[in-house]
């Protein structure tokens, strides 16, 4: 196989003649396994692990070799073992907080091209984890396409598809069955060979059937879901490149239990294009719709144009990130702290002042 069917192009081309490689030659990271990954070229395939020069100048996390990552590698021969000297800049990259309390990036899927964020039609049908998920996706450089799976199990398709194209504004949605093949026609006409696409959603709903339809047989191991809440368990336990039989290349995920967003600033923009779009019609330039006069926001909720919950979802995901752009950015988190200490002295004086007024305002 040439590394062009794994992807290579004219972008990674210009860095790799860029660089002074010596014995070294192009790879694509294909798995990943704990401290070593699968990589793949015109070699074959073989096991590789970091050299002591990339664990000098990476940091755990998002400097690390990814799946869908393009290298540098040292080559000892096919199916015997490699040496990651460097990881070439990537086109994009779909990234997440890291889970737990370590404030740090993980990065998902490298150098993909299209994103496949799948929802289930089911009773785990969620509106709002999708906003989440394409907020990300906008940043991270991919295409975003919603796969809504499970149309078997779904008594108003067309109604819920209605529905999450009102949320994904922009965003192709497919409505399929990876049970029984529906709508995957329409899914396989965006397939193009060399294409990288990967497979994002949280557990249950369907992600590694759906890699099973695409790549013509029972690749992935598949898992019933709970039937009182159509919750699902982990199969997929790592992240892994196929090439698809028609060319293009799909990376599975294991589902993500924890989506925290990652400097998406721009991709939360993006996904609440109409809200901000109302906001310019506010009286206010600083309006922030929580009962302002004039406020357009507020408006189009009380005409029914504009579904609370998506409104609180944008608040929360500004939120989140606000949040964490004070534990990653000193002179931010030293500007929050100011701006409550001038809240907290403004707030004491109007009390001081009460008192002096023996109360009466």
């Amino acid at each position: 196989m040439t590394i062009t069917l794994w992807g290579w192009n004219c972008y990674f081309e210009a860095f790799w003649r860029g660089g002074d490689w010596k014995n070294a030659v192009p790879a694509r990271v294909i798995a990943q396994q704990r401290k070593f990954w699968r990589i793949a070229g015109e070699f074959g395939e073989c096991w590789a692990e970091a050299s002591g020069k990339l664990r000098l100048a990476a940091e755990e996390g998002a400097d690390w070799p990814a799946v869908g990552d393009w290298v540098v590698a040292e080559v000892h021969g096919a199916d015997t073992g490699a040496l990651i000297q460097e990881v070439l800049p990537r086109r994009s990259k779909f990234v997440r907080k890291s889970p737990g309390k370590k404030i740090e990036e993980q990065v998902i899927a490298a150098n993909v091209d299209t994103a496949l964020l799948v929802s289930a039609l089911d009773g785990d049908f969620n509106p709002r984890r999708v906003e989440r998920y394409l907020a990300q996706c906008w940043e991270s450089g991919a295409k975003p396409v919603i796969v809504l799976n499970k149309a078997d199990a779904c008594e108003d398709t067309s109604g819920k598809t209605t529905e999450m194209e009102r949320v994904a504004i922009g965003t192709s949605v497919f409505a399929v069955s990876a049970k029984t093949g529906e709508g995957f026609n329409e899914l396989e006409e965006i397939l193009r060979p060399g294409q990288a696409l990967v497979l994002l959603g949280s557990s249950g709903v369907g992600k590694s059937t759906i890699a099973n339809r695409l790549l013509g047989g029972a690749i992935q191991e598949v898992r019933p879901v709970r039937e009182s809440d159509s919750k699902g368990r982990h199969t997929t336990t790592a992240r892994e490149l196929f090439v698809l039989p028609g060319g293009a290349l799909l990376m599975d995920t294991p589902g993500l239990r924890e989506m925290q967003l990652w400097d998406a600033e721009d991709g939360v923009a993006q996904v609440f294009a109409d809200i901000d779009a109302l906001a310019t019609r506010c009286r206010f330039g600083d309006c922030r719709h929580e009962g302002e006069p004039g406020c357009a926001v507020l408006a189009a909720l009380d005409a029914g144009t504009l579904e609370r919950a998506r409104l609180e979802n944008r608040r929360k995901l500004l939120r989140e990130q606000e949040f964490l752009r004070r534990k990653v950015d000193p002179e931010a988190r030293q500007e929050h702290k100011d701006q409550w200490k001038l809240l907290h002295r403004s707030q004491r004086q109007k009390y001081e002042q009460r008192k002096k007024d023996g109360g009466k305002r």
